[in-house]
């Protein structure tokens, strides 16, 4: 058996490791020195484990009464693992945790990241959607097939979008419930799961997109192939990276790009940027006479490569993309679309639109942080793409966009590396 002396003084080594105290309890020690308590049993012929807790939060004696314990379930022919779980979930709903208790935890926590009127939306949304038929029940039984049968409903009104925004609620909700032990993992699992059960938005819709990065290149391959001039094309790839709206691009001009070497094509540039004035962004026409409502781009390596090669057609010219016969103006509205409709032989009508980068992005963007579990990079994917929130001042944008600078340009970062995998320099397309 341990003694207290022991425990205390047990040291990492080049492998975690296990110190043995009696009845299946030990102490299981990491390469970092962390020491946890561990109980292995047999329940219905397999071997299983039970974590305690941390030393030395968790003492030597709190150990061996939690090891008894879980033996006494064993003889009363029950899993411990599955029994403490039951019995925390049950003293959590006995306590009142309903779903809409838990779900006013969670905009409380949220809403220092929300402008008020984002936070007001998501509440009429919950109240509207999932409060009459889950708001009193206790998060402990909502399941997912429950929250799908309310989803459901919302799609029936034909709001599509809305159904999977409140999804995303949900998976908010229960991730917070089970950070507080409310539900277990099965619970998250299950409510994270229904979407795609969800119908997804319709075809032929207003900004038709491809959303895999597979499809994505092999789109951006069919651009460098195609007959078009290279300054379409260099349009195109810094349409995709950036993300913008492709009147914004289009209008663009080298005065509003900084912390590029023009004169050394390979110098780095880490904090390249394209600062875009308020005039230019699509706002509220008494918010674009406001600088506060700027919009930076930050600008991944692939970017400013493209700009290094578009200087070579057009670094003499005011704008990035001017006009084929006059070029004091930019170049067409529809220089682009046409090419995307032409490309493959029609291939993409109606599959890509320039818009659909932001679509794309979106997208893909925001399935990489649920799988990465970073949801707190939703509001800067937002942020990316310029969407003002509902009631957001000026200087809490500006606010934000400076405090999220150096995450907004990792996330660019990754996006640009996922899209133009394999692809050929841009000085490529000058030939």
């Amino acid at each position: 058996m341990l003694t207290v002396t022991e425990v205390r003084n047990a040291e990492p080594r080049e492998k975690p490791y296990k110190l043995a105290d009696s009845k299946g309890l030990h102490l299981f020690v990491t390469t970092k020195g962390a020491k946890s308590w561990r109980f292995k049993y047999r329940y219905a012929k397999l071997e299983k484990l039970l974590t305690f807790g941390l030393f030395p939060e968790v003492t030597l004696a709190q150990a061996r009464d939690r090891r008894d314990a879980a033996r006494a379930m064993l003889r009363e022919g029950k899993d411990p693992a599955i029994e403490i779980e039951r019995r925390k979930l049950a003293a959590i709903a006995a306590a009142g945790a309903t779903f809409k208790a838990v779900a006013e935890q969670w905009m409380e926590a949220e809403k220092v990241r929300w402008s008020p009127g984002h936070l007001k939306r998501v509440n009429e949304r919950l109240t509207r959607d999932l409060y009459p038929a889950l708001g009193k029940m206790p998060i402990a039984e909502v399941t997912g097939p429950m929250v799908l049968r309310e989803l459901r409903k919302i799609e029936k009104r034909g709001s599509i979008e809305t159904a999977k925004r409140v999804k995303g609620y949900v998976v908010g909700i229960f991730k917070l419930a089970k950070g507080e032990h409310l539900v277990g993992a099965e619970a998250l699992l299950s409510v994270s799961e229904i979407g795609a059960a969800l119908r997804p938005t319709p075809a032929g819709s207003k900004h038709p997109a491809l959303t895999s990065t597979a499809e994505l290149l092999d789109f951006q391959t069919a651009v460098d192939r195609s007959t078009s001039d290279p300054q379409t094309k260099l349009c195109s790839r810094l349409l995709a990276m950036t993300v913008v709206r492709i009147g914004v691009l289009r209008t663009a001009r080298w005065s509003e790009f900084t912390g590029i070497d023009w004169d050394d094509p390979d110098a780095p540039a880490p904090d390249a940027l394209w600062s875009i004035p308020a005039e230019r962004m699509k706002l509220e026409v008494e918010d674009k006479g406001n600088a506060a409502f700027g919009h930076e781009v930050t600008l991944p390596s692939q970017a400013v490569q493209v700009l290094r090669a578009l200087r070579v057609l057009t670094g003499r010219f005011d704008l990035l993309f001017p006009g084929q016969h006059d070029r004091r103006v930019p170049m067409s509205d529809s220089a682009v679309s046409s090419m995307y409709k032409r490309l493959g032989g029609g291939r993409y009508k109606g599959k890509m639109v320039p818009h659909g980068w932001r679509s794309a992005f979106s997208t893909i963007m925001n399935e990489r942080a649920a799988e990465l579990d970073r949801d707190g990079d939703r509001m800067i994917i937002d942020m990316m793409l310029a969407h003002v929130p509902e009631g957001m001042s000026a200087s809490e944008w500006a606010y934000n966009r400076a405090r999220y600078l150096k995450r907004r340009r990792d996330l660019g970062q990754a996006w640009a590396d996922m899209i133009t995998k394999d692809l050929p320099d841009p000085f490529r397309l000058l030939q």
